[in-house]
């Protein structure tokens, strides 16, 4: 293939696209050394977080190298966030098929770069390797946290109030309409709902200001009742999801207002990557203040109570049975 990685090499790849996006780390030494050094401030510590993506599974190959890019880094961003850790770095797996075109690579060292500068990271190494098979990407973030304050899953409390960021619902209606499961949808919609599904919004100035408020976080990557389960689980507590009250952006509300079994599918559908958390309700307050100093719409949605697992309630306060709770890998 013209232009295949075989008439560059692997060091001269890494030299010409990967080594630029480590020059705002010079503890880094320009990807030559065998390891990064990473120097939190005084009383920080280093808070990390890993996540893949496997093609046909996490992206499809014509979601194209620079929006694959930049899901990846900002799906393990919206991990930092959920425990209000300010990103620092990452470092950066690559196992691409043996033929893959060295302007695919540019294009992905290109998407990087875009999100470097918005979320103010840097690449601090890695490594590469070909395959036969598909295209796996793994990242390793890491954030610091100062004195090692973080939000957990496990501190909600009975009596606390559940919130979450944003809208519910638009990645898992995307992907419908990328799989054909739903048609007749106007291109400003479908265009609102994809760029949601391809270029999450980590919640990174949210999750810092949560710290001290928040009694328990968590983002949302497989589904919102499966993922509050987990915060109920480790929290040792239940919690009811008002299901009327869980945000939706217009063009979910308009595609759910057609076919209200696509709501369940919100309620269960993976790839929102928006915060989930609880606080005590005397916090609202405060709550209402760092989502407002965040520029990130919070809604609350429920409650904490005693006893396990999440119930999902109707308008009438009758539960909700959900086939699935979210996506599972195995």
């Amino acid at each position: 293939m013209t232009g295949g990685v075989a008439r560059s090499g692997e060091f001269e790849l890494i030299a010409r696209y990967l080594a630029p996006l480590s020059a705002a780390a010079p503890l880094a030494f320009g990807l030559t050394d065998d390891a990064a050094l990473l120097a939190p401030g005084p009383g920080d510590q280093v808070v990390l977080t890993k996540d893949c993506m496997v093609s046909g599974v996490h992206f499809l190959d014509a979601d194209g190298p620079e929006v694959i890019a930049r899901k990846l880094l900002r799906t393990n961003l919206s991990d930092l966030a959920a425990m209000g850790a300010v990103p620092r770095g990452y470092l950066l797996g690559l196992v691409l098929p043996r033929n893959v075109d060295e302007a695919w690579i540019a294009g992905f060292a290109a998407g990087l770069a875009r999100d470097q500068a918005e979320f103010g990271v840097a690449l601090l190494g890695g490594d590469t390797t070909a395959t036969s098979g598909p295209t796996v990407l793994s990242l390793t973030a890491l954030g610091t946290a100062a004195d090692g304050r973080v939000l957990r899953r496990s501190g909600a409390r009975p009596g606390d109030l559940l919130y979450v960021s944003g809208t519910i619902g638009d990645a898992v209606l995307a992907l419908h309409l990328k799989l054909g499961k739903i048609f007749g949808v106007a291109p400003d919609m479908r265009a609102a709902l994809n760029d949601r599904l391809d270029l999450p919004s980590p919640r990174v100035g949210l999750g810092a200001r949560l710290v001290g408020i928040a009694s328990a976080a968590l983002d949302v990557s497989d589904g919102l009742v499966q993922d509050v389960g987990h915060m109920a689980l480790a929290s040792g507590v239940a919690i009811e999801i008002r299901a009327a009250d869980v945000p939706l952006s217009a063009a979910a509300a308009e595609l759910v207002g057609d076919g209200p079994a696509l709501f369940v599918d919100c309620l269960s559908g993976g790839d929102d990557y928006e915060l989930a958390f609880t606080a005590p309700a005397d916090r609202a307050t405060d709550v209402t203040a760092a989502a407002s100093a965040s520029g990130v719409p919070v809604t609350c949605i429920g409650r904490v109570t005693a006893g396990q697992g999440v119930i999902v309630r109707d308008r009438q306060g009758g539960v909700v049975e959900l086939a699935r709770t979210g996506y599972r890998h195995f």
